[in-house]
């Protein structure tokens, strides 16, 4: 039977099980127990921040981020079309409306450039995601939510331990968030967690998560809230992972350092991501573009992979081309470049170089056979 490498697989190396044990021993399995406290310490420091509210997934962590500013119908929201689509979506759960930017053609992140011609007497905030685990330029998207009164989001959802300017991303703007589905740098499954350096925010969030309970006051609720909690379980394995982030880190970085080792003779084919100065890339995916003088399309590229063992998979969809968001008339050409000729490449701790080997090898093989 041939070898199947998948695109992600979660690396539970540490002290995943034993935590896991004890939150069973001891019946704290809901979203009571010491791992939640634990975990959200722990986070807070490895971010640099003050605060760190645990919550049941990424996309909730948006939400509550959003809903921390009282963003309501009418408000507009500044985000970049090229992102998963759960950066878009939040914004929808509030009413709000989703204003689309294009992509920066080398990091692929928000081309903050183009941010100020999308402001309106309505927009409220700007939402930046660090795609793939490559910083954005903070201090240009800083610069213009000051200059408008606008606050700042962080979707870190792909990007734990990437640094810009030698701080954590997440703790750059007003509030950060990040997933920890099964396929990040580190996981619990499924869950979430919000980072901010405000007391009074951090508050509103911790309140919002609880159904909208009183801290000070139990089965008394003074506002609307939502059930969106990490269970102590989820928390002990993020513990767990979050005690071995710099293994993770270094592991993601040694198969980049694969990647580029057995792909750089390849430029005439395809482009491989970049490293701005001054940042630290986190590589949640390694991906790659195809060149115009490739003629094999992206998705059958993706199907002749997958029959030789190899599992990769699409860059996002750009948010304005799909059916809930489709404006009329909006091209935004550099995310629908992008999203046309580039793929993931199988990225994550369980790798080998001798994967990465035959992976690069059939990548190459499968290109020049189909292209000439």
């Amino acid at each position: 039977m041939k070898k199947k490498i998948p695109v992600a697989s979660a690396s539970l190396i540490g002290n995943e099980k034993k935590y896991v044990m004890d939150c069973l021993k001891s019946t704290y399995i809901s979203s009571v127990g010491e791992y939640v406290e634990k975990f959200e310490k722990k986070f807070a420091c490895f971010c640099k921040s003050k605060y760190a509210i645990s919550c049941s997934n990424g996309t909730v962590a948006l939400h509550l981020a959003l809903l921390a500013f009282d963003v309501k119908p009418e408000d507009e929201i500044i985000v970049p079309a090229l992102t998963y689509i759960s950066t878009v979506n939040a914004i929808t759960y509030c009413g709000a409306k989703p204003v689309f930017v294009d992509s920066e053609p080398d990091t692929w992140n928000i081309d903050a450039e183009l941010i100020e011609q999308k402001i309106t007497s309505r927009t409220k905030g700007i939402i930046v995601v660090h795609l793939y685990g490559h910083p954005v330029d903070m201090d240009k998207i800083l610069k213009i939510a000051k200059r408008h009164s606008l606050f700042v989001i962080e979707d870190a959802a792909e990007a734990h331990g990437s640094k810009y300017k030698n701080r954590i991303v997440g703790s750059i703007g007003d509030i950060g968030t990040f997933s920890f589905f099964g396929n990040k740098i580190i996981t619990t499954g499924e869950g979430g967690m919000i980072v901010a350096n405000s007391a009074e925010l951090a508050n509103k969030i911790r309140i919002l998560k609880g159904q909208g309970m009183d801290p000070n006051r139990r089965y008394w609720f003074s506002v609307i809230g939502y059930n969106y909690r990490m269970t102590n379980i989820q928390a002990a394995i993020g513990l767990a992972q979050l005690e071995k982030i710099n293994y993770h880190l270094r592991k993601r970085r040694q198969v980049a350092n694969w990647y580029y080792k057995y792909l750089r003779d390849f430029s005439e084919y395809i482009s491989l991501p970049v490293e701005k100065k001054l940042v630290r890339h986190v590589y949640w995916m390694f991906n790659i573009s195809l060149k115009k003088n490739v003629t094999l399309e992206r998705d059958s590229l993706i199907e002749l992979l997958y029959k030789k063992g190899i599992e990769t998979r699409p860059i996002f969809y750009p948010a304005h081309i799909m059916p809930p968001y489709k404006e009329k008339d909006l091209y935004l050409p550099v995310a629908e470049k992008i999203s046309k000729r580039s793929l993931s490449l199988p990225t994550h701790a369980n790798l080998s170089e001798n994967d990465i080997k035959f992976i690069c090898k059939t990548l190459k093989g499968t290109i020049l056979n189909k292209s000439q």
